[in-house]
């Protein structure tokens, strides 16, 4: 199986009105940059976006945000994006707010096969309005359904023509485990090398998880909130 594909224009060829994606990265590190930016060009609209957040206005999911094409979000952290938060409070917005550890191990469910996941996040709040609880030895935990999407998107530092990856530093956050979870997973990474090159003993993600692969461009890695230490 040929795994290898030219760009990000022909890797997310088939995501069309109304899918559902996951979307790697943690802040802005890690994230799907070329996927999103071909995404932004296609114009793919009712898109339901799986990522722990939602980028700033003028970059990553923000890009989305701003052409108006995702109908939802489901997201453990949005604090960084204007226009995320404008269009929900206007209702143009469906907005899923999960806890950080939920969204990773809803991610990880889909990845194991498993239909759903009990957890202690959430019970007695909001969150729980809906959803069955049950209790094991004395504890109250909530059910949650794994994630079903139909592609996942990610980025990694280094793979091979196989599928094998290797991530950075924290890019190794969701990307494996959406990496796992998407039925159609499309991976772009800064450097393309030939299968047998990677040590196995460093791949995070077996090449058996990923459909297409694709050799990405013009990384900007910029940083979310710099801080740094004023002059003594």
């Amino acid at each position: 199986m040929n795994k290898v594909v030219a760009n990000a224009e022909e890797a997310i060829r088939d995501i069309n009105d109304g899918a559902v994606l996951m979307l790697g990265g943690f802040g802005l590190c890690g994230i799907p940059e070329n996927c999103i930016a071909a995404l932004v060009k296609k114009g793919t609209k009712q898109l339901t976006c799986i990522s722990n957040n939602a980028g700033v206005d003028d970059f990553g999911i923000g890009l989305m945000l701003r052409k108006k094409q995702v109908k939802k979000m489901i997201s453990s952290y949005v604090g960084e994006n204007a226009e995320f938060e404008r269009q929900l409070l206007s209702g143009e917005l469906e907005v899923e707010l999960i806890p950080q550890g939920s969204l990773a191990t809803r991610c990880m469910a889909a990845g194991y096969g498993m239909p759903a996941i009990y957890t202690p996040a959430g019970v007695g709040t909001e969150v729980a309005a809906g959803k069955e609880t049950r209790n094991f030895n004395g504890k109250d935990y909530l059910m949650e359904y794994a994630f079903e999407a139909e592609f996942a998107l990610v980025k990694a530092w280094k793979g091979d023509t196989d599928g094998n990856l290797i991530y950075k530093e924290t890019a190794r956050n969701f990307n494996p485990l959406m990496a796992m979870a998407g039925k159609t997973t499309i991976a772009e990474v800064e450097e393309l090398v030939p299968a047998g090159e990677l040590d196995p003993n460093n791949i995070h993600t077996p090449g058996i998880y990923v459909r297409r692969i694709f050799q990405g461009k013009d990384y900007q890695k910029r940083i979310e909130q710099r801080t740094v230490r004023k002059k003594s």
